[in-house]
This record gives C-alpha cells, sequence and structure tokens, in this order.
C-alpha cells in the first residue's frame, strides 16, 4: 500500500465531511455534525482561512484526515490545535495515522508552535492508546465547556 501524505486540496472537502461524520458516528454524536459543505470550503479554503488539513491519499482515495487550526495561549504562545485525526475503519491498522500525525509535527515545528493540543474521549480506548505512543499528557483537571451562538 503506497500512502501518500499531502495538503488537503479544496477538491478533497466533500470526502472531508464524509469522513468527519464517519467520526461523528462514531463517537455517537452524528446529529451534531450541522456544517455545510459551503461554509466547510470556506472556513479552509476562503479569503482568510482558519483550518488547515492533510489527507492520507491511496490510489486516489482519500482513506484518513488531520485538520487543526492555530490556537493561542497567553501564558504560551502558538500551539496547533488538532480538531480532528481520522483513518477510515477499513483502512486503520496501516500505519495511516502515524504518518498524520507524524507530519502534524512536522508542520508544528516548521511554524514554530510550541507544541500539539487535542481533545479525546475518554471511552476511546483505541486513540488514547495511539497517543500514548507519543507521550501525550492527559489532563484530567480541566472540564470543557462551550455555548452555542444562534
Amino acid at each position: 500500500m503506497k500512502i501518500e501524505i499531502r495538503r488537503a486540496l479544496k477538491s478533497d472537502c466533500s470526502r472531508l465531511l464524509d469522513l468527519i461524520t464517519e467520526l461523528a458516528i462514531y463517537e455517537k454524536a452524528p446529529q451534531e455534525v450541522t456544517v455545510s459543505l459551503e461554509h466547510f470550503i470556506e472556513s479552509g479554503f476562503g479569503k482568510t482561512p482558519v483550518w488547515w488539513a492533510f489527507v492520507a491519499e491511496v490510489d486516489g482515495i482519500v482513506l484518513g484526515f488531520a485538520l487543526y487550526y492555530v490556537r493561542y495561549s497567553t501564558w504560551k504562545g502558538q500551539r496547533m490545535y488538532l480538531e480532528d485525526l481520522l483513518v477510515t475503519e477499513a483502512a486503520r491498522g496501516n500505519g495511516i495515522g502515524k504518518l498524520l500525525m507524524d507530519r502534524l509535527i512536522v508542520e508544528a515545528k516548521e511554524k514554530n508552535y510550541i507544541g500539539i493540543v487535542w481533545q479525546v474521549l475518554d471511552w476511546n480506548e483505541p486513540a488514547i492508546n495511539f497517543y500514548k505512543k507519543y507521550n501525550a499528557k492527559f489532563d484530567a483537571e480541566w472540564l470543557n465547556c462551550s455555548i452555542e451562538i444562534n
């Protein structure tokens, strides 16, 4: 299997949304994916992009992706925030996740980010075990908060 890791293109957005929906189903929240394709494209490829991504492609098919944006900490400075890392279920176990994570680390170093942060659900043992391979720190002290603006 020849895996190509490359920057996401505008033309990948429909496939990325398919994979995002797959992730939401896995996380038991498919109804939470409400972003339109148009908004998704504008947010990543419009005049002022707010996200960037890498895709893993095999034989012209995107089988995984890692999408990030810049998070700013008044204490630490700029960090990469990994919003989603997904390898489609059928392609797991082939090293695609590692290739994507390694590419993110290179990107963070190139952009002089101070680190990478993300969230993982406490029941997602395969993801937790994957991140442990990178010596990730797991912080049980902070609570997630959000509000919806309609």
